[in-house]
């Protein structure tokens, strides 16, 4: 089991235990004060608790060591509009885009998570993006870090569609150290999938119900569905 500082940083972040994470990143910082990555949590510690100031101020001293860090140019970005306090606030993807539309949209859990690092700091409603391989569908971060892929089934339908035109929007629905739920919708059509729906509707099977006054008045049917004769 890796207990190294930086995955014990990574740790607390996942089980929102934001004291912990910063005390585990200033530690980091100590021996290595350039460690783009603990400055990055640390940025996302302050965060959760409120500390908007020393968020803005260590992500820029980010962006200071890597003008294009993408995580700190969009984590900066965010701060724009993240109120101090408490509970601080960072505006995300509005809840309209995590309403659903039969065909077009679906909850998945993602399979083969890669390393925890990779979406410690990715928040509900955080876009990332599908990528299509020969044999199977990868989500990434939006600077092309893996988090896990689709199941199969799921992947083998999209890789078509994407391939007939038709575009997808992901976000993060939820994230624990051990599951990482997406959302993803359908936001366009190719020429040649107009009529095909990108998640059909589950079939369900319904059970009926004979009223017990009929059941004499029809012959018993066997286990393999044949009626039997009288």
């Amino acid at each position: 089991m890796d207990t190294s500082p930086a995955q014990k940083a990574i740790s607390f972040a996942l089980s929102g235990n934001w004291e912990e994470a910063i005390k585990a990143n200033l530690e980091i910082l100590k021996g290595n004060p350039e460690d783009t990555e603990a400055l990055c949590r640390l940025a996302r510690a302050y965060t959760e608790t409120g500390k908007i100031p020393q968020a803005r101020t260590t992500t820029k001293k980010v962006l200071a060591l890597d003008p294009v860090n993408p995580i700190a140019i969009k984590f900066l970005e965010k701060l724009k509009t993240a109120k101090a306090g408490k509970n601080a606030v960072i505006n995300h993807t509005s809840p309209e885009s995590f309403l659903e539309e039969p065909g077009k949209t679906k909850l998945i859990s993602l399979l083969n998570l890669g390393e925890s690092k990779n979406f410690a700091g990715l928040d509900p409603g955080e876009e990332v993006k599908l990528v299509p391989y020969s044999h199977k569908v990868t989500i990434d971060t939006i600077d092309g870090k893996y988090i896990g892929r689709l199941p199969d089934d799921i992947a083998a339908r999209l890789k078509n569609l994407i391939k007939e035109g038709n575009k997808y929007q992901v976000f993060i629905k939820s994230v624990t150290p051990k599951e990482v739920t997406i959302f993803v919708r359908e936001v366009e059509r190719g020429p040649k999938a107009t009529d095909i729906s990108s998640f059909p509707t589950e079939k369900i099977e319904y059970v009926s119900f004979t009223p017990p006054e009929l059941v004499h008045d029809r012959p018993p049917i066997t286990e393999t569905g044949e009626e039997t004769p009288d």
